[in-house]
């Protein structure tokens, strides 16, 4: 498969290494240009291009850089490129730590709506509950006893398939987490967010999950004054 990659931080870097290990044609693309993935181009035999071209190079596309980067993608990115084009979002609000206030996601918009807002496509939101580390080196092949499983979820069926497939291809059991709007279920301090659960445990974890966020996961509010 052609894949684009939209960040190589350490998600984009983890799947980078991975997709390209199991032979798929990946396109990397970061915020620095192709010229600074010269050495992961060299370690994995991807290609370095820029975030425009990643978006139009393959039969999927996974955009994996910080919430709070995403609108600064650029205008039109997915213009042209066919609807068939699967959009995988792997991201997560972390408004204290790392994103500061998305007043939608604060409101209460799932943050994989958003994105696809932003980004005016349809997303599967996949690979966000896992840690990079793991995602690189504990997948095991189908049947294994502790199978770590991932949710993946969006409106798109065919899509989410093909995005569980490849979720099974990189070691991991793949759990159908419902709709794009019940993706709230996999965001951070979620039972199944970073836990490595297995098939069993992520279904019951995403039975188990509340749509209020915790103070530690939300925008700080300002002080009067």
């Amino acid at each position: 498969m052609n894949i684009g990659i939209i960040g190589a931080g350490h998600i984009g870097g983890t799947l980078t290494r991975r997709l390209s290990a199991l032979g798929h044609e990946v396109s990397v693309a970061n915020s620095r240009g192709p010229e600074s993935l010269t050495s992961l181009a060299s370690e994995t035999g991807a290609t370095p291009v820029s975030t425009k071209e990643a978006a139009q190079s393959g039969e999927l596309v996974i955009v994996t850089i910080p919430e709070n980067k995403i609108p600064n993608l650029p205008r039109h990115l997915f213009a042209g490129v066919p609807e068939s084009v699967i959009v995988i979002d792997t991201g997560n609000y972390y408004p204290q730590q790392r994103d500061g206030r998305i007043d939608p996601i604060e409101n209460g918009m799932p943050e994989s709506r958003w994105v696809e807002e932003q980004l005016g496509r349809p997303v599967i939101k996949a690979f966000n509950n896992i840690y990079a580390q793991h995602l690189l080196e504990n997948g095991k092949p189908a049947g294994a006893p502790g199978r770590i499983a991932l949710p993946v979820a969006g409106n798109d069926d065919v899509a989410k398939a093909i995005v569980l497939k490849l979720v099974d291809e990189l070691g991991f059991d793949g759990v159908d987490a419902g709709s794009l709007d019940e993706s709230w279920r996999q965001q951070p301090a979620t039972p199944v967010y970073a836990t490595d659960l297995d098939a069993k445990g992520v279904r019951r974890a995403l039975s188990e999950a509340s749509p209020e966020r915790k103070p530690e996961w939300r925008a700080k509010t300002k002080k009067a004054g």
